[in-house]
């Protein structure tokens, strides 16, 4: 009997824009603090710089600005859990325009307060429903925008790593959001019901062919936390250290999800 088809997770459209501009906040006050020492740290992002990340901290998110500025496209050719799968193809692109726009401008508190200015007042009024032109292909700006919490989550906890006692908070709803989708993502790159993973509080997925489980305690289980569940799924940190590091409890003959992971490169 084939697995029951999954619903599509829905967002809460307005917990969402407020979540982006949240932890885009967070951010900026905390680059506005940095010494140009620390802004010359080395990050876990190849050889960009503490500077060249928060860059491109704001070009990720002005995205949204730039592509609702654009020619709106006939109709949305990406949906939300492509998206994760959908980045790699673009590094080169990302990594060029970031160091362009680094180098372009030295005065990051001007550049965080005119992204975050442009975000505010383009949102106040677009719809959901707006298709963008997005360079991964065009989607609606309600799908949009959850992904850009994935790109705010995983950014601060790269600068969080890379300058040590910066600890920028991460806000509730952006962590929820991108834990749920990179879990969704999960559930679609390994189709099954034989592994739960459960990251609490956020979210709980079934995934990996083999035999289905109806009821009672699963029999291949995968637990971990928010954040070293994104650090798994976007590279950050592996598998077999995670777990020997007791960073994730897996029991279970089917729980072993390194031939899954990462989920983005």
């Amino acid at each position: 009997m084939p697995p029951a088809r999954k619903r599509t997770r829905s967002y809460d459209p307005v917990k969402i824009r407020t979540a982006v501009l949240a932890q885009f906040g967070h951010v900026r006050a905390a680059a506005a603090g940095l010494t140009p020492e620390q802004l010359a740290l080395p990050t876990r992002l190849g050889d960009w710089s503490v500077r060249e990340l928060a860059a491109h901290l704001t070009m990720a998110v002005e995205s949204v600005s730039r592509n609702l500025d654009r020619e709106e496209p006939a109709k949305p050719e990406l949906a939300l859990l492509d998206w994760p799968f959908a980045t790699a193809a673009r590094a080169g692109d990302i990594d060029d325009g970031t160091r362009r726009l680094a180098e372009a401008h030295p005065d990051l508190d001007a550049l965080f307060a005119e992204t975050a200015e442009r975000l505010a007042g383009k949102l106040q009024d677009a719809p959901g429903t707006r298709v963008l032109a997005t360079r991964t292909g065009a989607m609606l700006l309600a799908d949009h925008l959850v992904t850009r919490t994935v790109e705010l989550v995983v950014h601060t906890d790269d600068l969080n790593a890379a300058v040590p006692g910066l600890d920028i908070p991460h806000d509730r709803q952006a962590l929820a959001a991108c834990t749920r989708l990179l879990a969704d993502a999960l559930a679609a790159k390994a189709p099954g019901g034989s592994t739960e993973v459960r990251v609490p509080p956020y979210a709980v997925v079934q995934c990996v062919e083999g035999p289905r489980h109806t009821r009672g305690t699963p029999p291949n289980v995968v637990e971990t936390d928010p954040l070293t569940w994104i650090r798994l799924a976007t590279g950050r940190l592996g598998w077999q250290q995670a777990v020997q590091d007791a960073k994730v409890s897996a029991s279970g003959e089917r729980a072993d999800l390194s031939a899954h992971l990462p989920l983005m490169k």
